[in-house]
């Protein structure tokens, strides 16, 4: 096999080798049975088998409590930008959300075709580079739910400490699913799509309230309905079998590794050395975002000038860095460093940051 690089893509990103490898074996023929999983009827033994054991698995590793449902939906985040205020929101209510960058953006610009909604806290007098703190949160009156993305991938910004308010939360999680714990008595619902954390496209992971499932709306399209898709398990149709297969794997990599509190130190501990090579730079390098919001999952950076980001990516692609070029929205670099980014593919970034700036003084 050609040897593998450091892969920093913001999604799809990296995956734990030892699941791809797994993968590999088992995909022509799943355990002896003359043919590969993604062939096999969704409903027949071998996949409800893998199907139960992921739900399990999302269950044991991010500690979900038993009064909520764990769905595999497809459509991934963006789907849920619309399912979630098209179930929830009932008359007479309206929904807050926080805009904090591109994603949650989408979730608002979506959310209102659907009901009443509105903007607890904007960004852009800060150009979006912090999050809000909680007595920064306007809510008001008749408000079902605040909605919030914990990460904003391209702005590399996240939710340090969870919103404190009065009313349920709900949280667009895609870019830092399980990469720390959630305080469930505070959330109606979670979602996120698996090209992150936890898996390949294709698929999202809705963690909701089972009172919130079955009290939702009636009036719309069977599949979009939360309450039928808790009641069937997630099998109304045909699921997304393939990213099923592989999340339950990756569930169970991070179980072995230590569960939630370890991608959480791990976590820390890579974004720590990258942020450190940043602040030490005597300002070669810059991090346009406010430190006490500084995501520990997609770090974001900027150098002196364009001509050296063109050369800094040019180079890092000849030493095997790849996909380390900003959303074409902002520019820049940025370093996606999801759970499977192994702390050599962070200590090698951290070097050739180092050599970068020696060789290309500003």
């Amino acid at each position: 096999m050609t040897e593998r690089v450091h892969n920093f893509s913001a999604g799809p990103c990296t995956l734990p080798l030892s699941v791809l490898e797994q993968g590999q074996t088992e995909f022509v023929n799943y355990h002896g049975a003359g043919m590969s999983l993604i062939e096999m009827s969704h409903r027949g033994k071998q996949f409800v088998a893998v199907h139960e054991e992921a739900v399990d698995l999302v269950r044991t590793v991010f500690g979900v409590p038993d009064e909520f449902d764990v769905l595999f939906l497809q459509g991934g985040a963006t789907l849920q930008f619309a399912m979630v205020p098209m179930n929830l929101l009932g008359s007479g209510q309206k929904a807050g959300y926080i805009n904090s960058g591109t994603w949650a953006k989408g979730a608002l610009a979506d959310a209102q075709h659907y009901g009443d909604v509105y903007t607890a806290w904007d960004g852009a007098d800060c150009n979006y580079t912090r999050m809000p703190s909680t007595d920064e949160i306007g809510i008001q009156p008749g408000t079902r739910y605040l909605h919030l993305t914990s990460n904003e991938t391209i702005g590399g910004i996240r939710f340090s400490d969870w919103p404190q308010v009065d009313v349920p939360l709900i949280g667009d999680m895609s870019s830092d699913y399980m990469s720390r714990p959630v305080p469930w008595e505070r959330f109606d619902l979670v979602y996120g799509g698996a090209q992150k954390n936890l898996g390949p496209a294709g698929m999202a992971l809705v963690i909701i309230r089972k009172t919130v499932a079955r009290e939702n709306n009636q009036e719309i399209g069977r599949y979009l309905r939360y309450d039928i898709q808790a009641d069937k398990g997630s099998m109304f149709n045909t699921p997304p079998v393939f990213p099923i297969y592989m999340l339950g794997k990756v569930l169970r990599w991070m179980r072995d590794q230590g569960g939630v509190a370890a991608m959480e130190r791990q976590a820390e501990e890579k974004a720590g050395m990258l942020y450190q090579a940043i602040d030490n730079s005597g300002g070669y390098y810059r991090s346009p975002v406010d430190a006490g919001s500084r995501s520990v999952m997609n770090v974001v950076f900027r150098l002196p000038s364009e001509e050296l980001e063109a050369a800094f990516l040019s180079e890092a692609d000849a030493a095997s860095l790849l996909n380390l070029k900003g959303h074409r929205s902002v520019g820049g670099i940025r370093a996606s460093i999801y759970n499977a980014m192994p702390a050599e593919g962070v200590e090698a970034l951290s070097a050739f940051m180092s050599d970068f700036q020696s060789a290309h003084p500003a």
